[in-house]
């Protein structure tokens, strides 16, 4: 992996209009054949989901029946619940109003292990019908992980792996995508946002493979990292 392409942000309103502004171009990027948009949970994304949302309702647009959507991760948690990354998507969701079948959502109504084997299952389905993954999200944690990956091992377990499930350190239970999918994904864009993080950016910057994000993305030859990088006099968010 090269060192990502970095671009930051004086605020979090810039960030958010601009990665409404990229997810809107991915969306399009479906009419000139299958594609599929990877989206990422946690908080720092759902202000450009829901920016994305309002302009879809302000100003309607046709959305290419080529256009599917996956998640980086969620946590075995019901789909309705406030901890699901699918739920907190919803206003996207609602707004692009895709098919069921276009939305790959962990089936967290299924045992754990068998949720992961069934999202493995579909992604690879989807891989399989030449649906290319274009615009892939990932966020960082302060401890530097990404989708649900936290660990060394759970990097290990998913070696030849698309989806594992995982035990996270917040006490709950996850399904995450894998190294192995995301080598599949032509544009994964880390967004970052928020404090505590400055020892794993500047991991991701260096290619630190102590970073479990870092590992996480080998197999991908280009990575982009948008930030939220105050100066000095503007203070944090």
């Amino acid at each position: 992996m090269q060192p990502p392409q970095i671009r930051r942000f004086p605020s979090r309103a810039e960030l958010d209009a601009a990665l409404a502004g990229r997810l809107a171009q991915a969306i399009g990027a479906a009419a000139s054949g299958p594609v599929a948009i990877m989206l990422s949970g946690g908080h720092t994304p759902l202000p450009a989901y829901r920016q994305l949302a309002e302009r879809l309702a302000l100003a309607p647009r046709s959305i290419p029946d080529a256009l599917h959507l996956l998640y980086s991760d969620d946590r075995y948690v019901p789909a309705d619940s406030e901890a699901s990354n699918f739920h907190s998507s919803r206003p996207l969701l609602d707004a692009l109003k895709l098919p069921e079948e276009r939305v790959l959502r962990v089936r967290t109504e299924l045992p754990l292990e068998e949720a992961a084997l069934d999202y493995e299952r579909r992604l690879r389905a989807l891989l399989g019908r030449g649906v290319r993954v274009g615009l892939g999200l990932l966020g960082l944690g302060a401890d530097g992980h990404t989708a649900s990956l936290f660990r060394g091992e759970d990097l290990q377990h998913a070696r030849g792996r698309m989806a594992i499930a995982v035990q996270r350190p917040d006490g709950l239970a996850g399904v995450s995508v894998t190294p192995e999918l995301l080598s599949h994904v032509a544009e994964p864009l880390f967004v970052v946002a928020g404090g505590g993080k400055q020892a794993a950016l500047q991991g991701l910057e260096r290619s630190d493979p102590a970073v479990v994000a870092v590992q996480a993305v080998q197999g991908c030859p280009r990575v982009e990292l948008w930030v939220h990088q105050p100066d000095e006099a503007g203070g944090g968010a």
